[in-house]
């Protein structure tokens, strides 16, 4: 594994992010445990990681529950730059993008939740992610590892947002063989 780059070459402090992590095909447990490892090879450092929750699919509905979690990690990257060091990384352990429905059945995918206080709306990326207060599955484990987190853009607990998304089904799937933090 690379050493942990505590700045990046132009001086900058490092950013603090939430990603959510997420997998329905295959072994999900094993996908979830590759994809730490390949975030952490990107020089993104995990520094705190919920429990996985087995999750039931929204939108589309008709596929496998998935295997979730979320990690707060430190960057030197830029907004669009860890989108392609996430992406980077889920090519690796063989997600496909084109050809296959949107919001289906995927290996791995892995989502910028919140990256700092930063608002970010372009055509590549959105930050915070544009459905991250509709879906249980990233509240639940999100606010496990940040309870009294707000939401940057209208200054709302996530807490309260959370109450609003009971009726999706969610089960800690705890985190017998994933490795602890390093």
């Amino acid at each position: 594994m690379p050493p942990r780059i505590p700045y990046s070459e132009a001086g900058m402090a490092l950013k603090k992010v939430f990603l959510s992590l997420g997998s329905n095909l295959g072994n999900r447990r094993k996908n979830l445990t590759a994809a730490l490892e390949g975030i952490e090879r990107e020089s993104i450092h995990i520094t705190a990681r919920s429990s996985i929750y087995e999750t039931e699919p929204q939108d589309v509905t008709d596929q496998p529950w998935f295997l979730n979690m979320v990690v707060h990690c430190e960057t030197h990257y830029l907004p669009v730059q860890l989108l392609a060091a996430v992406q980077r990384v889920e090519h690796t352990l063989g997600r496909v993008r084109t050809g296959r429905p949107r919001r289906g059945p995927r290996i791995i995918d892995i989502d910028i939740l919140l990256f700092g206080t930063v608002a970010l709306r372009n055509e590549r990326l959105t930050i915070p992610h544009p459905r991250m207060l509709e879906r249980r599955f990233v509240l639940e484990p999100l606010l496990e590892i940040a309870p009294t987190l707000r939401d940057p853009i209208t200054g709302e607990t996530l807490s309260k947002r959370l109450s609003l998304v009971q009726n999706q089904g969610l089960r800690k799937g705890g985190d017998s063989g994933v490795p602890p933090l390093s």
